[in-house]
C-alpha cells in the first residue's frame, strides 16, 4: 500500500512573518469530512479541522522560513526551505513502515533534496494529504501572527497576518517596519496604492 505525504505552503506573499510549510500523512483508511484547500475555509473551519487532522495524522511536520532567509534567499528558496524542513520534521516523528512512498506537493516546484517528490499544481484541490497540509500550515502561521501581535500591536497582525492590507501599509509608513518584515517586500509595498 503506498504511503503519502501531502506538501503545502502558506505565507509567500506577506510583508511580515515566515513562510510556513506542513507536511502530513493521513493515518490509512482516514476519512475527514469537509476537508478542502485552506484558502477555501473560513478561520473557523479551519480551526474545527486543526485537531482532526492531527488526530488522524500518522504524523505532521511543520517547516519555517524566517523573514531574513527570504530576504537572503528570495521567497521561492525560502518556501523550498520551509518545505525540506517541514518533511524532515515529519520523517523523524514517522513510523519505518509508514514512510512515504509518494510525495506530493501544491505548485510548480518541489525541493530538490526530496528526491521522490513531485510539484502538482492545485494538488491542495485533490489531494487529501496536501489539502491537510495547507490546513496546518495556515492555522500554525495564523497562531505565529497574533502571537506577534501581543509584542508588537501596533502593527495589528492579529487583524492581516502580515499581509499587503491597506491597514498594515499604513501602519509601515506611520511607525516604520519592525524585525519581523521582510526588507525586499517593504520596498514593492512602498510602490503599491
Amino acid at each position: 500500500m503506498d504511503t503519502v505525504c501531502g506538501i503545502d505552503e502558506v505565507g509567500r506573499g506577506p510583508l511580515a512573518g515566515p513562510v510556513v510549510a506542513a507536511a502530513v500523512v493521513l493515518t490509512p483508511g482516514t476519512s475527514l469530512p469537509g476537508l478542502k484547500d485552506s484558502k477555501k475555509l473560513s478561520p473557523e473551519e479551519r480551526e474545527r479541522l486543526f485537531p482532526l487532522i492531527l488526530e488522524a495524522a500518522a504524523a505532521v511536520g511543520v517547516g519555517w522560513a524566517w523573514p531574513h532567509e527570504v530576504d537572503r534567499f528570495n521567497i521561492h528558496n525560502a518556501t523550498l526551505k520551509a518545505m525540506e524542513r517541514a518533511y524532515e520534521m515529519l520523517i523523524q516523528k514517522l513510523s519505518p513502515s509508514l514512510v512515504p512512498t509518494e510525495v506530493v506537493i501544491d505548485g510548480r516546484h518541489a525541493p530538490p533534496s526530496i528526491t521522490h517528490a513531485r510539484a502538482v499544481v492545485k494538488a491542495d484541490s485533490f489531494v487529501p494529504e496536501v489539502m491537510a497540509a495547507s490546513i496546518v500550515a495556515k492555522v500554525f502561521r495564523d497562531e505565529w501572527m497574533k502571537i506577534y501581535h501581543r509584542f508588537l500591536p501596533e502593527y495589528t497582525f492579529s487583524q492581516h497576518k502580515g499581509y499587503p492590507t491597506r491597514l498594515h501599509r499604513e501602519r509601515i509608513l506611520t511607525i516604520g517596519s519592525c524585525p519581523i518584515h521582510r526588507r525586499t517586500f517593504l520596498v514593492r509595498a512602498a510602490r503599491s496604492p
